[in-house]
């Protein structure tokens, strides 16, 4: 409890230094759903991160209409994996 509980305060900080994302504290499992603020439906987000950014995430068109502008985020990794990977999606996202 306490090592997914690290990770998801380190996933959170690192969420927060991305301006375009905005993502309520997670209450239960281990994933983020963040909203973004980009002008392009979920799948073409999560296929961009997946090319740019070399990370799998589930658009949020896949939970529903009120998922679209969302993405879903696992954080069930290794907190190395976890910083290494909202770089990437920081960096891409920065290109937009």
């Amino acid at each position: 409890v306490d090592e997914f509980r690290a990770r998801k305060d380190l996933i959170m900080s690192l969420i927060r230094d991305i301006p375009t994302l905005h993502c309520p504290e997670p209450k239960g499992a281990f994933y983020l759903f963040p909203a973004y603020d980009h002008k392009m439906s979920s799948e073409d987000m999560a296929a961009y991160l997946l090319d740019k950014a070399h990370v799998a995430v589930t658009p949020g068109a896949a939970f529903g209409p009120s998922g679209e502008g969302h993405f879903r985020i696992s954080y069930a990794c290794s907190r190395e994996d976890i910083k290494k990977g909202m770089i990437r999606i920081k960096e891409a996202l920065e290109k937009l």
